[in-house]
């Protein structure tokens, strides 16, 4: 019996007894939410709203700010937006992945400071700072991944090994990637995949631990303990995987469940069907 095989029969055991955690709250009136960010600077959480098609430039999005407890501070807080999905924050700067622009925004005044054009792009995704400042921007359907370093924004990696990029992470000076999956060959949805590590300094992909598909991945956070969740965004599952590899299915939820983020001890999780942003307690 192979390992991959193995260790599908442990997720499978995994699985059947992994206790759900009841949430904290839901925060409702959203509108196809697909990111959540805490600034630990302001005390705000931003939520991104696509509040129409994905793939859409319609200028329905927006951007809420939502209070650490659900409440709303200002729901169209940015506005005149695309179909915003992933966010970043650094000192002040919210990063916003929208279609085929970064937007970067200055807080304190809630105004675009800059439009980054990515030529080409097919939709950009999630977003990961690192402690300097480098951005990183997933682009799932050209299986790409940018980078904004000072004034140039362009394709860092582009590699049909990365299978559709969704969720970014950086974890101990590598970027981790959940990917959703290569398209299926009937063109209905995508095949499932699994959580990939991305070598900063060669670029070098491989698999994060053994290459167990887990399903169209879409968030990926850190549980703050060595480990990672991460969302299946067909299904509505959301695994925790530990420091050692092992995946448990941690929630299942309802399909559209989108980008995780984290507060302090809090796993927030935006339902785009749902139109609802909850928290789950992580300990």
């Amino acid at each position: 019996m192979t390992r991959l095989l193995l260790a599908a029969l442990a997720l499978g055991a995994c699985a059947a007894h992994a206790a759900a955690p009841a949430p904290l709250w839901t925060a409702g009136g959203l509108a196809n939410p697909d990111s959540a960010l805490y600034s630990t600077q302001q005390k705000v959480l931003y939520v991104s709203n696509i509040n129409g098609e994905p793939n859409a430039k319609d200028g329905n999005g927006f951007i809420s700010q939502l209070t650490l407890d659900g409440k709303p501070i200002k729901r169209e807080w940015l506005k005149g937006l695309n179909a915003p999905k992933g966010l970043g924050y650094y000192f002040g700067l919210l990063y916003i992945a929208d279609l085929d622009e970064l937007l970067e925004v200055d807080t304190g005044n809630g105004r675009i400071k800059r439009r980054l054009k990515a030529a080409g792009s097919k939709g950009l995704n999630d977003i990961a700072v690192t402690s300097n400042g480098t951005v990183f921007v997933s682009e799932d359907g050209g299986n790409t991944i940018w980078r904004l370093q000072g004034d140039s924004f362009a394709p860092w990696l582009r590699d049909p090994a990365l299978e559709g990029p969704s969720g970014l992470l950086f974890d101990k000076g590598q970027l981790l990637v959940a990917s959703f999956g290569v398209p299926k060959a009937d063109g209905q949805g995508a095949e499932s995949s699994y959580l990939k590590t991305v070598d900063i300094a060669t670029k070098a992909i491989s698999a994060r631990f053994l290459p167990i598909p887990l399903g169209n991945l879409d968030g990926l956070a850190s549980d703050g303990k060595g480990g990672t969740v991460v969302s299946d965004f067909t299904r509505g599952n959301v695994f925790r995987i530990g420091a050692d590899g092992q995946p448990n299915l941690w929630l299942q939820l309802t399909p559209g469940t989108a980008d995780l983020g984290t507060a302090p001890g809090l796993l927030l999780v935006p339902q785009r069907l749902e139109n609802t942003l909850t928290a789950y307690p992580l300990k």
